[in-house]
């Protein structure tokens, strides 16, 4: 069924760029929006593209400390505040290109808190990692973790974020750890293994927020079959026990087997099947009040435009076929613009099936051991039963 959609863009978004050879190269989200634009998803009725406004210094502070906001208006290398590291080298503009980038998550929370749209996005957004006084993996503002402090200071009473990132979603979390109001799931490649090591199941919230933060650590070399088990294990219960009043979701597609810096075996099909489902949960638990950002996926041209296109299809109620042919002039454009060979279809062949959890669990199997450790840590702060 057709869904109004807000989305947030502008071709200003690109200007979040740490430079050439960095891994988060702002070519990904263009690419994406002209993979969209190609199949016609943004000019479906419904479906509003508006230029956003940056965020204002008051809206940045309802996260972020004043003195590390200034250092990032100062523009210069400060590893107190974790500028002018390789991974968060300081760039022209970074002040600014920022700004809105969280600017653009919250104006599509605006528009869904408004009712202006059932669902809000904001693909260039999604950047989980920066903490209240430091920039760290690639992120400068935590715009997921700006929008649900505004969203809550409008008076929403309970709001869930559930981040797909193969990283951890550290920022958001911690942003919330102590406040019950806020359910941060994080889905994401074991800490052992990948940056930033953290997120086990134990760090499940603090004090009068037990259960709030849940972390599903999952072993490298999980492909689609046990990530949609452990998902589908983890995120329906819980949100169907916590009754938030917006979803809030992060779309990161590090996580497929292409991608150059993590080692999760998820393909293109698995990560729309998360789409799907955190779209019918969206209405299932929170009357259709969906705010859905991007985040991170390095692999730029064979993976992000398909996954994102995907998303932002789904999100307008028309979801693309994917055995669908990628448009001709999108796969030109790729090249002309990366010299990359763009991928014909906008499916990997994958048929994204998996056995429920619910089918028995199997002590010998990794991934069932990490959906064990998850929800034996929060599932009867929720009233649930781990074994159930």
């Amino acid at each position: 069924m057709p869904c109004t959609l807000h989305v947030a863009w502008d071709e200003r978004l690109t200007r979040y760029d740490f430079g050439p050879g960095h891994p988060l190269a702002p070519v990904r989200v263009e690419l994406t929006f002209a993979l969209a634009k190609a199949f016609g998803v943004l000019d479906a009725d419904g479906v509003e593209v508006v230029a956003p406004a940056p965020a204002s210094q008051d809206e940045l502070e309802l996260i972020h400390d004043p003195g590390y906001i200034a250092a990032v208006r100062a523009g210069v290398a400060n590893p107190v505040f974790g500028l002018g590291t390789l991974d968060d080298p300081v760039f022209p503009g970074m002040h600014d290109a920022s700004a809105l980038v969280a600017g653009a998550t919250l104006a599509a929370a605006r528009s869904v808190f408004a009712g202006r749209a059932e669902h809000g996005i904001s693909v260039a957004g999604g950047l989980h990692h920066a903490m209240r006084g430091n920039a760290s993996g690639f992120c400068v503002y935590t715009d997921p973790a700006i929008a649900i402090k505004w969203l809550l200071g409008q008076g929403v009473e309970k709001i869930a974020y559930v981040d797909v990132d193969v990283h951890h979603g550290d920022g958001v979390e911690a942003a919330f750890y102590d406040d019950p109001r806020v359910l941060t799931i994080s889905l994401h490649e074991h800490p052992m293994t990948l940056f930033p090591g953290t997120g086990l199941p134990g760090d499940s919230g603090g004090p009068g927020a037990e259960g709030c933060a849940v972390n599903v650590a999952l072993p490298a070399g999980t492909g689609d079959a046990g990530w949609l088990r452990a998902f589908d294990a983890v995120v329906p219960p819980l949100l169907a026990a916590f009754q938030p009043q917006v979803l809030v979701t992060q779309h990161g597609c590090d996580s497929h087997r292409l991608d150059p810096l993590a080692h999760l075996e998820l393909s293109v099909d698995g990560q729309r099947t998360a789409a799907r489902w955190l779209h019918r949960l969206a209405h299932d638990v929170a009357g259709g009040r969906w705010l859905a950002c991007g985040g991170g996926g390095y692999a730029l041209v064979r993976v992000v435009p398909r996954t994102w296109t995907h998303l932002l299809a789904e999100a307008s109620g028309r979801p693309l076929d994917p055995a669908a042919a990628t448009p001709e002039g999108w796969r030109e454009f790729a090249h002309a613009r990366t010299g990359a060979t763009a991928p014909e279809r906008m499916t990997d062949g994958e048929p994204a099936t998996f056995s429920p959890f619910s089918a028995g669990y199997d002590p010998d199997d990794r991934v069932d051991r990490s959906i064990m450790a998850t929800r034996g840590a929060v599932f009867a702060q929720h009233g649930l039963l781990p074994t159930g």
